[in-house]
């Protein structure tokens, strides 16, 4: 018993001599958001300022899933989505302008594999894998005609948006968390703690290495069950995955991914996993779902060219053998120490 309270207060002692040299203690802080959880790890000298800058950045995310979400149909998004159609173009905020001319510009690059004008699709396949059951064909037809990246008209002067079809639904469910992540990780530095992470729903937004360490530590899952989990480092810099690992709908053998092609309205049916490393999460958010649409022979050519664009395609050929494609940048990135235990895309400062 005397020597649990020696180390009880030895380890006090340390803990507040670290405090008094100034030295940065790690401090997570969670908060339920977007319909996932929002983890921030951070480094700071007093826990007070770490949980300050996190709920700030915490708050931040919240005022942008009100502007973007396309569950509410208060949001900002969802009620330029109510004027597709109308000839009427909406005043948007900043935000928003800034989330949709990016991708924009993504879908442009891809030819619609990625498209925000795609949300009567995405719709459609959420529902049909809450009841089990197969669209009718008319119905995908219905969503297909109803998207299109060109129907939606962006005037950069005046920041207004215009949908110009009938029907058109907005989604940013593959570029919006991304650029969440971005701001969290922005707040956090204007409380000038540097040294943090903000990661949701398998993505991750890295700011300074954590104290004598080279980067965050990030683990990548696989499509090979037995395979040993893959450690990175990432250092001012992002991290996304897209697969289907868990969000499925599997009928008469056929797996349906919960990933849309928005150009067929229709799930992918082959089993994709893609990594993306990218200079910002919003970057890595779109590319990565872009490239999930793509596949590994079309999806390679958007980070081609790009220094610090890395991806990595894994997918499962006609016989079902994991195969796995990765451009120079992802196999040049830094490698962790490997360990052979399996565990979630997170950040092991």
């Amino acid at each position: 018993m005397k020597s649990i309270r020696c180390a009880l207060f030895f380890g006090f002692m340390l803990g507040a001599l670290g405090q008094a040299l100034g030295q940065a203690e790690r401090h997570e802080f969670s908060r339920p958001l977007m319909g996932m959880a929002f983890r921030i790890v951070v480094y700071a000298e007093a826990k007070p300022l770490a949980k300050r800058a996190s709920d700030a950045a915490f708050d931040r995310v919240a005022v942008l899933n009100k502007i973007m979400s396309d569950y509410d149909p208060q949001s900002e998004l969802s009620q330029l989505s109510d004027l597709a159609g109308s000839g009427k173009a909406a005043r948007i905020s900043g935000e928003l302008f800034r989330v949709l001319d990016a991708g924009q510009a993504l879908a442009t690059n891809s030819g619609g594999a990625f498209d925000v004008t795609a949300g009567a699709a995405t719709q459609l396949w959420r529902r049909a894998r809450r009841l089990k059951r197969m669209p009718p064909e008319y119905v995908i037809e219905n969503a297909r005609k109803a998207s299109g990246y060109r129907a939606l008209k962006l005037d950069g002067d005046a920041k207004t948006a215009e949908l110009t079809k009938p029907g058109v639904r907005l989604d940013l469910g593959g570029i919006a968390k991304g650029y969440a992540l971005d701001e969290a990780l922005k707040i956090m530095r204007e409380h000038g703690l540097r040294q943090a992470l903000v990661s949701a729903g398998g993505d991750i937004a890295a700011g300074n290495s954590p104290p004598g360490k080279p980067g965050w530590k990030i683990a990548l899952l696989g499509l090979k069950e037995d395979a040993a989990t893959e450690f990175i480092w990432v250092n001012n810099g992002a991290v996304a995955t897209s697969g289907d690992l868990f969000q499925v709908l599997e009928l008469d053998g056929k797996r349906h991914s919960h990933i849309i092609d928005p150009r067929t309205a229709r799930a992918i049916t082959e089993q994709r996993l893609v990594h993306v490393l990218a200079p910002t999460a919003m970057q890595a958010d779109s590319l990565a779902t872009a490239i999930s649409v793509l596949g590994h022979k079309d999806g390679m050519r958007l980070v081609s060219g790009g220094k610090n664009l890395g991806a990595r395609v894994a997918y499962r050929d006609a016989l079902g053998q994991v195969k796995e494609v990765a451009n120079p940048v992802f196999r040049a990135w830094p490698r962790a120490d490997v360990k052979s235990e399996r565990q979630p895309n997170i950040a092991e400062p």
